[in-house]
């Protein structure tokens, strides 16, 4: 049993080191494809000279060929150099390394908030299916679920500008001196509302809609009825029995969410102005700022495949015939 597990754990690292290399290498061929020369969008003088444009492209390395410029990538990558940022003139690590920190601050408390209010929603709806109360949180869910990312942003924004009152933009009131650790941290979280609502909510429905489905699937079958039968307490057969056995696509819901905590919410942090990865990989795009959008979509790529990596060896765990 062991030695399964084991073999199963070795071929689970094998296919996650190709999945990173494959996506590397279309993560360097996507931007290499998009329209506009960096260095004339970059420096937008219409009297940099022929010379001076090839002494750019020496400089950031975009005179050498696809190939070389592929082979230098990667070596770099794996030695943790992402290059020097187009834009900011500073190298990519820099750059990304504030911004990831920002982007963990917010997305990580909206995603365990959704997975906590989904599962328990989605229990309460699984074992009463078909009442008014699973009729209810299934089309509140459902309704969130579909819920344009931009569009209850911007009305999270209208609320706030006439009634609410709280800032909409930013992670901290502009040129603002604060006096103490209070008031920095009081700032802060009047910043912080209407992102994490927006992003709770809309990641709220779909945990409540995968673990409601899965619950009852589990909840027809022969040992539940058995448990049912015995006159065990509600919250016995849903926690011990149900719970774990409807858990395993919830688990891959769950490793996803947080694989993609560190690229953050694109729409989200550019709706708010949140200064985070998401907000950063858009004005990146803008800018034809190749290191920047490669080292961002590396972070990604190494976070989403780490996080479906756990969830395996998860799953290996729960189920055995996942093993096999």
């Amino acid at each position: 049993m062991v030695s399964k597990y084991v073999a199963y754990v070795v071929r689970r690292v094998v296919a996650s080191l190709i999945a990173i290399f494959a996506i590397m290498t279309i993560n360097f061929i996507l931007f290499r494809v998009l329209p506009g020369d960096p260095i004339r969008l970059l420096f937008r003088n219409p009297r940099l000279t022929l010379e001076q444009i090839r002494t750019l492209e020496r400089q950031f390395g975009l005179d050498k060929s696809l190939l070389e410029q592929f082979f230098i990538f990667l070596a770099n990558a794996f030695q943790g150099n992402l290059g020097l940022s187009f834009f900011y003139k500073m190298p990519v690590t820099d750059v990304l390394i504030p911004r990831i920190i920002n982007t963990v601050i917010l997305v990580l408390p909206a995603t365990i908030t959704s997975v906590v209010l989904g599962v328990l929603t989605g229990m309460i709806a699984a074992w009463r299916r078909a009442s008014k109360v699973d009729v209810i949180i299934t089309t509140t869910a459902m309704g969130l679920y579909s819920l344009p990312t931009f569009w209850l942003g911007g009305v999270l924004i209208l609320l706030s500008i006439y009634y609410l009152k709280l800032p909409i933009s930013g992670m901290l009131t502009y040129g603002v001196t604060y006096p103490d650790l209070t008031s920095y941290l009081a700032d802060f979280f009047r910043h912080f509302i209407l992102p994490y609502i927006t992003l709770t909510l809309v990641t709220y429905g779909e945990f409540t809609i995968i673990l409601r489905s899965a619950l009852i699937d589990v909840l027809t079958e022969d040992y539940i009825m058995a448990a049912r039968a015995q006159g065990l307490p509600t919250r016995r057969i849903l926690g011990v029995y149900a719970l774990r056995n409807a858990m395993l696509p919830t688990v891959s819901i769950i490793a996803i969410n947080l694989g993609l905590v560190v690229a953050g919410a694109v729409l989200t942090e550019t709706v708010f102005s949140w200064p985070g990865v998401g907000r950063l990989i858009y004005d990146a795009i803008l800018n034809r700022d190749y290191p920047i959008l490669q080292g961002a979509f590396i972070v990604v790529t190494v976070s989403v495949v780490l996080a479906n990596f756990i969830a395996d060896i998860i799953y290996g765990y729960l189920d055995p015939r996942v093993r096999r």
